[in-house]
């Protein structure tokens, strides 16, 4: 019986149609569990549908905790696990807000607000049902190593940038946060126009940091595309 549940419960296999629906109705309840997140007000309909979407998740939880032995295969000590993975943690970031709908004792709980933030991490929830977003996941698993020497290339060029320009334009830049805005939306090439440099060599180092920015966004890019591709080709080599 746990064996069928847990079956049910993770991403479906194409010929398993009721853990396949078992993983629409759950991308359908995060769907709709967002949208009293579109309004400050209370209204009565959000409500109804906080609380019907919570008890949804809350099951989900429960029988996620039950088989955690599968999912872990590490035995008893999988239960104890289970709640501080990062997928478990994001299903009970997603239930603690609505606690306050469904008991009136946890009304206290309402001056921490939040708290109503943590519903956000109910969009998260829905990477375990989508095998599109499985893969996507996957890839940055798997591109790890390289995403984060991207990243720290990205930081130190920033930083780097922010030196530069702040030692060449010290009235425009009167801080170094100043400077590291200005490298931050001029290696994503978005220039806001808010904080510009205004000397020859700022508006050179300008230019300089603009072309070297186009080439560093598009490194992870490219690393993300491969990677994705590698996961489909194995995606399909599996179903052959």
């Amino acid at each position: 019986m746990r064996e069928r549940i847990f079956q049910v419960i993770e991403v479906g296999e194409e010929n398993d149609k009721l853990s396949r629906a078992y993983d629409f109705f759950m991308m359908a309840t995060i769907i709709i569990s967002i949208i009293p997140l579109w309004s400050h007000e209370e209204v009565a309909a959000f409500s109804i549908i906080d609380r019907v979407t919570v008890v949804v998740f809350i099951v989900d939880y429960i029988l996620r905790l039950l088989t955690a032995d599968l999912k872990l295969k590490r035995g008893a000590i999988s239960f104890v696990l289970y709640p501080f993975t990062v997928m478990a943690l994001i299903d009970l970031l997603s239930i603690l807000p609505s606690i306050t709908v469904l008991k009136r004792g946890f009304r206290l709980l309402k001056i921490f607000r939040l708290m109503r933030t943590f519903k956000v991490f109910r969009i998260f929830k829905a990477f375990r049902y989508s095998k599109n977003i499985t893969m996507i996941v996957n890839v940055f698993k798997k591109q790890k190593d390289s995403l984060i020497v991207v990243c720290g290339f990205a930081v130190a060029y920033v930083l780097i940038s922010a030196l530069v320009i702040f030692n060449a334009e010290p009235e425009t830049f009167p801080t170094m946060y100043d400077a590291i805005y200005w490298a931050t939306i001029s290696l994503t090439t978005v220039g806001y126009g808010d904080v510009y440099a205004t000397s020859s060599i700022g508006k050179l180092i300008t230019m300089i940091s603009a072309v070297l920015g186009i080439a560093i966004v598009a490194l992870p890019a490219g690393i993300i595309i491969a990677g994705y591709q590698d996961e489909l080709e194995e995606s399909r080599k599996s179903k052959e």
